[in-house]
């Protein structure tokens, strides 16, 4: 509700009334407490990271996951960032003494940078407009008089307003000189007012949300050429709310090329010939907010044709441009948020553990790539051989792969999924069956991002001894071992998980996905005698400066045998040791409980557990019967709450638990190589490789991946293709149809 004030129109709130504080706003739209949120507004003030918080703070925040927790985040930065310019927009209207109580109150309870802008935008400074060139003529009181008095005739009253050039300090006036254009300067002056109505724009742009179409048409030029867009070269949809975003991004992208034209409308408009002179429903809205009809009085056609200079010449094209941005911003936290879930996924995914590995890097003319990694990845031995065309020295492939296996004791075998990798899967499977005495187990690992890797400086560092296409092998043959340590290596952007990840916030995107591997490295945890630099800058509290530290620390003096030995890092201080002791892990270690995930500060109360059972560290850990005995209540106090104590009991059944699931792998069919060995009906198994909005692709071993659409993923209806499948997951699939040409394979999960 709006009240005019003025020439303009602000909020019919009560003076007294105020909008919620930054506080009550996130506590609202989080559903948590408002002392909860105040309580961790104040921890993340302080420098508390998001996965501590979650960690060893649930007390304070009432148990927020870090997903909630990151949105915390997020929403406060943007809700400062508001109240910023909040503040900038009291003090510029202030300033020019616009500011009267009305206004200000207006300001102070607009909900959103929309709302804000909308009142701004009459003192917002400006060139030199049309409509304020009128003004200096004298137009105002002509405007006023036909706006207010419609009876009036315009030609008759223009002619009192007409006025030779003059000079003015913001330069030349042409004047008035003749009816007419007194006429159309008062039409100036009306839009301008018009278009800047706060109340106004509201209304239009909600009736925009729910009436607005988005249209699209194929370029002239690109008609018989493109076969990307083709499913757009004709296209209409209702634009806000039902767009998908990945629709969104490949109408954006197909406009960006030049292939599409992209055009916003009213859907009353689509039908409307261009001699049709009736108002359209927002130009309705405009009339009717200035009570302008057409009672066939004489101001009338001229009242009404403002009314439409206005819409169209002023109103649209802002509304239009802000919708647009509206749907690309919506469309790419979409796309983002789908990354970071695929991402995640793939980070987590089921780890083979510390077993001896060697990874074939598929190739043909150039050969395949062979490294042997032991069992924490250290690199046993790199060559290349030549099983495939045009060498085909399949048996002398097959001896080296031999003599690797007996000499190390080699279990697994990794197998890139680029170029060849169906022909060197069968290498592996030849292998396995020539010598069944080796118990080897091969499977197809993704090799996305592994050529980033070898070309880093990072590569370069770890393995310098390497030619840059053997580092490769050596990354999948550890990124089978461990995906969480070896990925983190590799910009997540390089990881290709993504929906249209080139097309949007390229910050937001690499802040997001810092966040998700972030999250997802303290989720595990790390081993602090082990971890690269690389994965050690994601530990709660640490960057690549304090990372880097801690490995010269490790060099210089051997593996750490103790968390109190952080303290004695350089840069370490006791605040860092607070947000990353209980993340970084010592197997082995002098205390039993550094290689747990309990907190270093929560040794105390461990320490008081044991005293009431009589009972030393290592008899406890791990004694489910006596830890499920205790009461957690019994150990509550002012420091350590019940969700901290319930966490430290059930660390100690299973100390420094993996949340990462049984390592699986999928088979491959055989003779199933290329889209021509499939046909409609055949099950396969594949691995998920991606998850979009639209559905799932899946890796069936044909070197083109399968979509199950999301209507295919299950029986019942799904509304988030995540909630069925993640990436890295055996699935089980049918083919229902195979396009060689455009190569594409539908497949379904539905049985």
């Amino acid at each position: 509700m709006w009240q005019r004030v003025g020439n303009h129109y602000t909020s019919h709130l009560k003076l007294n009334d105020m909008l919620p504080s930054i506080e009550q706003r996130l506590a609202h739209e989080i559903n948590v407490k408002l002392p909860q949120i105040q309580s961790t507004i104040r921890l993340l003030d302080e420098g508390a990271t998001v996965p501590f918080i979650a960690r060893y703070r649930k007390e304070i925040t009432g148990g927020m996951d870090d997903a909630q927790l990151r949105l915390l985040e997020e929403r406060l930065s943007t809700l400062r960032e508001l109240e910023k310019r909040r503040s900038a927009i009291l003090a510029a209207t202030e300033k020019q003494g616009k500011l009267i109580p009305e206004l200000k109150q207006a300001i102070l309870q607009a909900e959103n940078k929309a709302q804000l802008e909308d009142l701004y935008l009459p003192y917002r400074k400006k060139r030199r407009t049309k409509a304020q060139i009128a003004l200096e003529t004298g137009l105002q009181p002509l405007a006023e008089a036909l706006l207010h008095n419609p009876n009036l005739h315009p030609e008759t009253e223009a002619m009192k307003y007409l006025k030779a050039s003059f000079a003015t300090e913001d330069g030349e006036n042409p004047g008035v000189a003749d009816s007419e254009q007194a006429l159309q300067g008062a039409q100036y002056i009306l839009t301008e007012r018009f278009s800047e109505q706060a109340s106004l724009l509201q209304t239009l742009r909600e009736y925009l949300k729910s009436h607005a179409v988005l249209t699209a048409k194929v370029a002239k030029a690109k008609k018989d050429t493109d076969t990307r867009f083709t499913d757009y070269h004709d296209y209409a949809e209702a634009i806000i709310g039902k767009i998908p975003s990945h629709r969104t991004l490949a109408l954006l992208r197909g406009e960006r090329e030049g292939v599409l034209k992209l055009k916003l409308c009213l859907n009353t408009g689509l039908e409307k010939s261009a001699n049709d002179k009736t108002l359209n429903p927002c130009e309705s809205l405009i009339a009717r907010q200035f009570n302008i009809q057409n009672q066939k009085r004489p101001a009338d056609p001229w009242l009404l044709d403002t009314v439409r200079l206005s819409w169209h010449s002023k109103i649209f094209g802002h509304l239009e441009t802000e919708c647009m941005n509206t749907l690309r911003e919506q469309a790419e936290n979409d796309a983002i948020q789908v990354f970071a879930q695929n991402l995640k996924a793939l980070l987590l995914a089921s780890p083979a553990g510390p077993r001896v590995t060697i990874d074939l890097d598929p190739g043909l003319r150039t050969g395949v790539k062979v490294a042997a990694v032991d069992a924490i990845g250290k690199v046993l031995a790199a060559t290349t051989i030549y099983p495939h065309a045009p060498r085909n020295d399949w048996n002398n492939a097959l001896e080296t792969l031999k003599q690797l296996a007996e000499r190390y004791q080699v279990s697994l075998i990794a197998i890139g999924n680029g170029t060849a990798s169906r022909e060197t899967d069968q290498l592996a499977k030849d292998l396995i069956k020539k010598y069944p005495q080796l118990k080897l187990t091969s499977l197809m690992i993704s090799e996305a991002g592994a050529s980033v890797y070898s070309a880093s400086a990072l590569a370069s560092t770890e393995l310098p001894d390497l030619d840059v296409s053997l580092r490769g092998a050596v990354s999948i043959a550890r990124r089978l071992q461990d995906p969480l340590s070896e990925l983190v290596k590799i910009d997540p952007k390089s990881i290709g998980v993504g929906q249209y990840q080139h097309d949007v916030n390229q910050k937001q995107l690499a802040h997001t996905l810092d966040n998700v591997v972030e999250d997802s490295v303290n989720a595990v945890g790390v081993d602090i005698n082990l971890a690269s630099a690389a994965l050690l800058q994601y530990v709660a509290g640490l960057n690549s400066k304090i990372a880097q530290s801690i490995i010269t620390y490790r060099n210089d003096h051997g593996p750490f045998n103790q968390r109190e030995d952080l303290l004695k890092v350089s840069g370490l201080g006791e605040k860092t040791f607070e947000q990353a002791a209980g993340f970084l892990r010592i197997p082995n270690g002098k205390n039993p409980l550094d290689a747990s995930a309990v907190h270093p500060e929560s040794y105390p109360l461990v320490e008081q557990i044991l005293t009431n059972m009589q009972l030393d560290i290592r008899s406890l850990i791990g004694n489910q019967i006596v830890l499920k005995s205790i009461r957690p209540e019994k150990y509550v106090n002012a420091q350590f709450g019940l969700p901290t104590v319930k966490d430290i009991l059930q660390e100690l059944e299973k100390p420094g638990r993996d949340p990462r699931a049984t390592f699986k792998t999928a088979t491959f069919k055989e003779g199933v190589e290329t889209l021509s060995d499939l046909h409609s009906g055949m099950t396969l198994e594949g691995v998920v490789t991606n998850v979009a909005a639209f559905g799932a692709f899946v890796d069936i071993g044909v070197h083109q991946d399968g979509l199950v659409h999301i209507s295919e993923l299950a029986n019942t209806f799904v509304k988030d293709p995540h909630a069925i499948v993640k990436v890295g997951q055996v699935v089980k699939v049918k083919v229902i149809d195979i396009d060689e040409k455009r190569k594409r394979i539908a497949l379904t999960m539905r049985f």
